[in-house]
């Protein structure tokens, strides 16, 4: 897989209050999908399902790139569909195929970080 097909990964914070990831030590996660995983590169959002999380994702997402595939850790993967629905169409993607939604919620880092490494071995490996 060329580096410029590499997935990128996004993982949305839920604002950083949900108690829902009291147990991920955030910075630990990224700098382990940055470093260890095999990606283009990893983002944090503090809140994509909100509107500049909208503008974010329009300014973010490559216009008809069929080959890239984005990892989104987050909350409950119909959510993340809903969402993010409009914004795929409108820049000409797949959300059924270039979207991997995961919920992280309630797990520890460690939980989190094989998850995250689960997706990018399925897209990588593909």
């Amino acid at each position: 897989m060329s580096e410029k097909n590499l997935p990128r990964f996004i993982m949305c914070f839920c604002t950083g209050e949900c108690p829902g990831f009291s147990k991920l030590e955030l910075w630990k996660l990224i700098n382990f999908v940055r470093n260890e995983l095999d990606v283009q590169y990893a983002v944090i959002h503090p809140q994509l399902c909100v509107d500049d999380g909208d503008r974010f994702l329009k300014d973010f997402l490559k216009d008809g790139d069929k080959d890239i595939v984005y990892i989104i850790g987050a909350c409950d993967p119909r959510m993340q569909k809903k969402a993010f629905k409009d914004v795929f169409n409108e820049k000409g993607l797949d959300i059924n195929r270039q979207l991997i939604s995961l919920d992280l919620r309630n797990m520890s880092t460690e939980e989190a970080m094989k998850k995250v490494q689960e997706a990018v071995e399925q897209v990588t490996k593909a």
